[in-house]
This record gives structure tokens, sequence and C-alpha cells, in this order.
């Protein structure tokens, strides 16, 4: 069958079945100007069609004769809802030579594998058909909804808007923040993007640094101060992280704990929060700035780990419409920030420290300063030949912090690490990215100081490589090194 046609260049059209579907297509044809032949088996639908002034005949098309009548047809639409008759058709015009491009009408799943088979380019399905533009119906509507429930709340505003970012927070949250913050400008309510902890990994300083972000330690102001509460990318929270009502709750994973806010959007078929907010720019017609499209699309890919993680239509569709607005300039350097000393100092170190089994390594960085640094080492040396999942932990103050990556469709990582540490620790994430913080006196059960430093490192590196070995269903060896 031919796949050079497109329907753009294709001038002349046949309809073999010509019910509701058929004759709701050959009027469409028939106002866009198309030459279209209609060929029905009812006298009575061929009459009204002549009446209607288009050319139509009667026959079965189940008969070989008419494969003949449409040789000379660019594109030939079966569209009777008599399945067998539609087989018939597309395997006498494809035994018959024709190369046309046939779209042929399914009635389910089975049938339609049967067409294609056959040699139909496309099979279509009317309910199929009916039940995607009703959802897309329902998601329009239900977004219209949810748009002016959100903006209910954020009007109802008397003094600011806070919005608490997750804490440590990562660009998917940072990004989602900015929208809702540009979303209340827009609404004439001023708001402030507060976090807590620290932005610790280069490439979101960078992020926050090159858009120049406006971030509120949380430690610098009373939250109590503001009239409205908002939290972004919240789900991985254990804990209650604020003593007071939450008013807007959004986020593309089920929380842990219950917040019961005015208004909560939670989307779990959606890999990131940065799309939802684009979706809600989408929908408040919000005029996009350059600094809020890159922070979104870059949210977005980081997330989704440049859309090779859980990536959904919606995530590709919200990335399609930001990018003509994002600074790609921009977005490149936060892509690509340069590697601090100690970065790469811990990157050493893990290289020097490692032990692969399989396609597995696990390195210890030994004391640090800069936590962060692990998940990029993690993250380089995921690089080496033959390596699917790395593990990189470290020692500071009195935790052990260790950062996972993996990229074995086999493993989630994040359950990995929740089956070794989840009884001692805090592990959190995806299934291929993840961290976990443990308390070093639970590990040990000796506190930290200069003089036994050495004997920490060696009772958590065996303990470590130990119960990490073993839920990844491999056997750590007596030594370190590849």
């Amino acid at each position: 069958m031919s796949t050079a046609i497109t329907m753009a260049s294709m001038s002349t059209y046949a309809i073999l079945g010509c019910g509701s579907v058929g004759h709701a297509v050959a009027e469409e044809l028939e106002e866009e100007g198309k030459d279209v032949l209609i060929i029905d088996q009812d006298n009575g639908r061929v009459e009204a069609l002549r009446d209607q002034d288009m050319d139509a005949y009667a026959a079965d098309i189940r008969d070989e004769s008419v494969s003949n009548e449409v040789a000379d047809r660019d594109v030939i639409l079966i569209l009777s809802s008599d399945v067998d008759a539609n087989e018939a058709a597309v395997r006498n015009i494809r035994q018959r030579g024709g190369d046309q491009f046939i779209v042929a009408r399914a009635s389910d799943p089975v049938s339609a594998d049967d067409l294609a088979d056959l040699g139909a380019d496309v099979v279509i399905n009317p309910s199929t058909v009916i039940a995607d533009s009703a959802l897309r119906a329902l998601e329009t509507g239900e977004l219209e909804y949810k748009t002016g429930k959100l903006a209910e709340v954020i009007d109802g505003t008397d003094g600011k808007l806070t919005i608490l970012t997750s804490p440590s927070p990562d660009p998917d949250s940072i990004a989602s923040a900015v929208a809702l913050q540009a979303i209340a400008d827009a609404r004439d309510v001023e708001a402030d993007i507060l976090y807590d902890g620290e932005i610790g990994i280069q490439e979101n300083r960078a992020f926050v640094n090159l858009l120049g972000i406006d971030l509120v330690s949380r430690e610098d102001v009373d939250i109590d101060d503001y009239d409205t509460l908002a939290l972004v990318d919240h789900a991985e929270a254990t804990e209650p992280i604020v003593d007071r009502a939450v008013d807007i709750y959004i986020d593309h994973a089920e929380p842990e704990l219950e917040y019961e806010p005015r208004f909560e959007d939670i989307r779990p078929n959606i890999a990131s929060t940065s799309t939802i907010l684009t979706k809600y720019i989408q929908e408040f017609d919000i005029s996009l700035s350059e600094q809020v499209a890159t922070a979104l699309l870059y949210g977005i890919r980081a997330e989704t780990l440049d859309f090779k993680r859980d990536t959904t239509p919606a995530d590709l569709t919200a990335a399609a419409y930001l990018y003509p607005f994002v600074n790609h300039d921009t977005l490149e350097q936060v892509e690509s920030p340069s590697m601090s000393p100690e970065t790469l100092d811990v990157l050493a170190e893990a290289i020097r420290n490692r032990e692969v089994q399989g396609s597995h390594l696990v390195s210890n960085a030994g004391f640090v300063r800069d936590r962060d640094a692990l998940a990029q080492a993690a993250q380089h040396l995921l690089n080496l030949e033959g390596i699917t999942t790395t593990a990189v932990f470290a020692i500071t103050e009195d935790t052990i912090y260790l950062a996972a990556r993996s990229k074995d469709i086999r493993m989630n990582i994040g359950s990995v690490l929740e089956d070794a540490f989840g009884d001692i620790g805090e592990a959190r994430g995806h299934s291929t990215d993840a961290t976990v913080e443990i308390p070093l006196g639970i590990f040990t059960g000796i506190e930290t100081s200069e003089e036994n430093r050495d004997t920490l490192l060696q009772l958590t590196e065996e303990a470590v490589r130990r119960k990490l070995f073993d839920a990844m269903g491999v056997e750590a060896s007596d030594s370190n090194g590849s």
C-alpha cells in the first residue's frame, strides 16, 4: 500500500457506505470543494444524495466491480456500519492492486485489527472517537471549572499570597511556584515564593540565578503574615510542614498528608506539576513572559528526565506550547552549569571508591559538606559503560545521605531504597532517581567525633553496600573497586 500520498495533496475521494457517518464526511468534503464519489446500496439514500447535487450511485460495496469504479480515486473512505462489507471492500481494492489511501470503519478492536491486516491505512471506530471527544470535552469543562475556583481563592486574598515550594525545591516545584505567582500577579494579587532548606544542586542554583527568580527563605518571614497559603509539589512530605490551613494545593502526585484546602488539583496521570500550571496559564489567557515560559519548560524537562520518564501527552503538549516563548540560550546555560570544586572532589572520590556488581555501581564519597553533590556524582557515574544503576552515599555531620540513579527499566530505584532503608531512614524519589537520609546514630550506634571518623566511615560503608546490593538482588563483594 502507498504511504507516499498525504491528505493535504489528495483531491479526489470515494465514500463507500453513506450512513450517518459517511453523510457527515461527504458534506464536509463537499463544502471544502472536494471531488467526492459516493457508493451505497440503499437506492433511496442514493436518490436523496443526488437531490443534494452529490455524485452518488447505488451498488453493494462488497462487489468486486466497485473496486474498479474507485480505481481513479486518491482516497477511499469505507464507512459502512456493516463491518463485513467494509472488510470485503478493503480486500477487493487491495487485491486489485489499488494503492489508494484507505480509511476504514471498524466496530471494535478485533475488526480494527482485521481491517488493518487487510490493508487499511487508517482504521476508525466511531464509538471510540465519540468517547475520546467526550473525554476531551469533559477535560476542558473540568479545567474551566477549576480555573474559576482557583481564581476565587486568589481573588479572595485580602493581603498577600505565599507560595511554598517543596523542601529544598527541585525545578518542577520552583517553576510551578513561578507560574502560580504570575497568575496571582495577573489578578493584581501580590505573592511571595517561600522555600525550606537549601537550593542545593548546581543546576537548581543556576536555574534560579539565571532566570532571576526571587525566592524567600521561610526562615526570614512569618508565614502567618500571609492571608493565603498555596503549596505546590508537596506530595513527598511525610510530616506537616505548616501548622495553619492550606488554601491552594497543586501537585502531580497524591500527597502523603491530608491538607483539605479550599482549592485542590492533583493529577497523578501527568508527569509534572509544571504541566498543570501551564494549563492554567493557558486557561487564564495570561501573556507568557520569557522567564515563566523558560522556568516551566525546564521544570517539565527536569521532572521527566528530558521526556524519558513517565511522560504523558499532556506534558508534551504543554512543552510544545511553551517552546516558542522560551529563552533557549538561558535554558542551555541552566542545563550545563559549571562544576564546583567540591562537586568535582566528590565525583573523584566516588569514582575511586566504586564497587560494581553486574550493571550496578555503589560508591562511598566519604565525608562531605555539600550533600547535593552526591546526586550529581550519581548522575555522572550513570554514564559509565555498562552501568545502569548508581548509588553514591556520604556522611554529613550526623546523617548519612545517599543519592541513586537508574536507567534500568526493570528496577524502581525509589522502591529499592525504601526496601533497603525505609525502616531506619527517610527515602523519597521515583523509579529513576531517589534519595535517602539516615540518622547516623541509628545506623551505627556510635556518636560522631573526630576520633572515630574512620571507624564510622568503615561501618557505614560495609552496611550501606550490603543493604543496597541485597535490595538490588545482587551479592556484594568484600573489596572495593571495579
